[in-house]
């Protein structure tokens, strides 16, 4: 519709329940959305990509970006900065696509202060125990930071109720289908739909 603004989906969750995997498929599936690329300052893992998955940096550099108010959001996780630049995400939203946002849950409480308008998924481990297994069938984790990550993972999860959405990911295409569901749920929900058609009455003579 003319001059709708897009909406701003954050999906977030422990480390190790599968937040990228699920992201990725979601977007084979709709195009349309628009992902943020986060910045961070931890090393690429095997098969990540510079600019396709994250803009890998310095701790210097990301500090810098803090420095210059550049980032919507920021946290440090595991000794690593996370953070999504802030100019992509307002003209994609000015320009009435949705913006997807794959982000650690500090981060997702920061982006809600500064976007409360935005959308928050928590994407749900089946249990700890598998979220265990899935820490370590990433073989790049030694034992000490499987235990970090579990600890932190149930902090996060003490959390869920900042959300506005839990999407258990027990499986990938039935976790992609159920946040394509809320897209959907989003676009129809009165207060966005009525806003956009009052806007064109105003400019119809009758």
């Amino acid at each position: 519709m003319e001059d709708e603004k897009g909406i701003l989906f954050i999906l977030s969750g422990p480390s190790g329940v599968g937040k990228g995997t699920v992201r990725k498929a979601l977007f084979e599936q709709d195009p349309a959305l628009q992902y943020s690329i986060s910045v961070t300052t931890r090393k690429p893992r095997v098969g990540e990509t510079n600019g396709v998955d994250y803009f890998f940096k310095s701790k210097e550099e990301v500090e810098e970006m803090i420095e210059q108010n550049e980032l919507i959001e920021y946290a440090e996780y595991v000794g690593n900065y996370y953070g999504t630049p802030k100019a992509y995400v307002e003209e994609t939203l000015k320009a009435g696509k949705d913006v997807f946002l794959e982000i650690e849950v500090q981060g997702a409480m920061q982006v809600k202060k500064n976007f409360p308008e935005g959308v928050f998924i928590f994407l749900f481990p089946p249990s700890l125990e598998e979220l265990k297994n899935r820490i370590i069938d990433r073989g790049t984790e030694t034992e000490n930071l499987v235990k970090n990550r579990l600890l932190e993972a149930k902090k996060e999860i003490d959390m869920m109720d900042e959300y506005d959405y839990v999407v258990v990911n027990d499986q990938v295409k039935k976790a992609v289908s159920r946040i394509q569901s809320i897209v959907v749920s989003e676009h129809c929900k009165r207060e966005r739909v009525s806003k956009q058609y009052k806007k064109a009455l105003g400019r119809v003579d009758l």
